[in-house]
């Protein structure tokens, strides 16, 4: 289903970030009738809310966590859970706009903020944020990210809660084994896929993530061997420079011949459980799989570093969302969704959910409390964008269009790149041609 989500704004804003630290439906709290546009109400600050999870599952155990600490601190409040897949999160968002049934608060992240900005869905928090105990307490660059992400008037919708990067983890025992150095470089990566493989053995170097969320993970491996630092050269994008589209085939040669032919329907769920069953050398994935791995492995069997060095001696990375939460401007009960959003990224709260999930917390004084130095990943990759070795390739979150374009527009043409059945040239091609039009409306908009 894909919804028109444009509508012109007056004012625009840089859309360069610099470095970041970047890193179903139910009834919404009072009638179920909240849509996209409805004002709602401040409400009593009390009774019912209903949140949404934006990573439903995977994060339900620490929000309820979190959940029930709020509700002890505030027992006029009650709090109904909805957990949601991450793959199905926008569009049960973009369903309950136009035809009713918002929850109150729920996860907003830089990718899907601009579409639901769009539709005018979401309550601005930066009065809120102004007169608030979180005023100062932030990460800037996160929500300097946010705003950006909101669509082009520098209005923040959404509370940053953390910030995630790009990792590639390995099994330092089957390394080892195999008298193979860490995969710092592309060429050291590549060199692992191929001699970790064995497919009768059911072993491979490298597991490729082919199914929901495979776009990012594509692009990570395009701008890190071609060393392109920018997403545009002017109003065209660099996506379909001939240095991305070599490096994209090089990446997507891999599937089948050092990976697992399961791949291409695996989304991260699949992929992490796969790499953590122990037969498979390198998963490129994000800090918030991290525990999942020492659970299933340990802490002496694999390591997570930064993204490889490309020929030029730099790192680059594609821009990963920063995460948060955000008002639905149809909530009848707006004061208390407000509290719920402050208590979640208030330092003790914010630093629970972020050493859970194995990412950076917004919150800066969770930012600097011990766990973080003693998950290895996380410091490393907080590292790596501070120390200068790190560019970062923004990703135009800004554009309404942008998680349609990136997710259910060209997610099944990279299956088609696997699969051999459609070139890396005609795939990127389709998607800068999309990507070019939804920018040169964006700046008529905002120009």
């Amino acid at each position: 289903m894909k919804i028109s989500i444009r509508r012109s704004r007056r004012a625009a804003i840089a859309v360069a970030l610099g470095s970041v630290l970047a890193l179903t439906a139910t009834a919404c709290g009072d009638d179920g009738s909240g849509a996209g546009g409805d004002k709602g109400e401040e409400g009593s600050g009390k009774g019912k809310i209903v949140f949404w999870d934006n990573n439903g599952g995977v994060r339900t155990d620490i929000w309820k966590e979190i959940i029930a600490d709020f509700q002890k601190a505030n027992p006029d409040i009650k709090v109904e859970y909805v957990g949601i897949a991450s793959t199905e999160y926008q569009s049960k968002v973009d369903t309950a706009i136009q035809g009713g049934g918002l929850p109150d608060v729920g996860g907003v992240g830089a990718a899907m903020l601009a579409g639901f900005s769009a539709q005018n869905a979401l309550e601005p928090l930066d009065d809120r944020l102004a007169g608030s105990s979180l005023n100062g307490k932030l990460n800037e660059d996160m929500v300097g990210v946010l705003k950006a992400a909101g669509g082009g008037d520098g209005t923040l919708y959404s509370i940053p809660t953390s910030a995630n990067n790009g990792v590639l983890y390995y099994r330092t025992d089957l390394f080892k084994k195999a008298g193979l150095d860490e995969p710092t470089t592309w060429d050291k990566f590549y060199e692992a896929a191929d001699k970790l493989t064995n497919a009768k053995k059911n072993e491979f170097g490298y597991t490729i993530r082919g199914g929901a969320g495979s776009i990012a993970q594509a692009l990570d491996a395009a701008y890190g061997q071609s060393g392109i630092t920018s997403f545009w050269n002017g109003d065209k994008t660099t996506l379909n420079d001939p240095k991305n589209v070599a490096a994209l085939e090089k990446y997507a040669a891999l599937y089948k011949k050092d990976t697992p032919a399961a791949d291409l329907n695996n989304d991260f769920t699949k992929m992490v459980a796969q790499w953590d069953s122990g037969t498979i050398g390198m998963l490129n994935h994000n800090l918030g799989s991290y525990q999942d791995h020492v659970k299933a492995l340990g802490v002496d069997k694999f390591r997570g570093i930064p993204q490889p060095i490309g020929a030029n001696g730099k790192r680059v990375q594609v821009s990963n969302p920063v995460d948060g939460l955000g008002v639905f401007k149809s909530s009848k009960n707006k004061d208390a969704a407000w509290k719920f959003i402050e208590f979640a990224t208030s330092h003790a709260e914010n630093s629970k959910f972020n050493k859970a999930a194995g990412q950076v917390p917004s919150n800066n004084d969770a930012a600097k409390d011990s766990w973080i130095s003693e998950a290895e990943p996380t410091k490393l990759a907080a590292a790596a964008l501070t120390d200068g070795s790190t560019s970062i390739v923004q990703l135009p979150y800004y554009l309404p269009d942008w998680n349609t374009i990136s997710k259910a527009d060209n997610e099944p043409n990279f299956q088609k790149v696997l699969l051999g059945d459609m070139s890396a040239k005609d795939f990127l091609d389709t998607m800068a041609d999309q990507l070019n039009k939804a920018q040169a409306e964006w700046k008529e908009q905002n120009g």
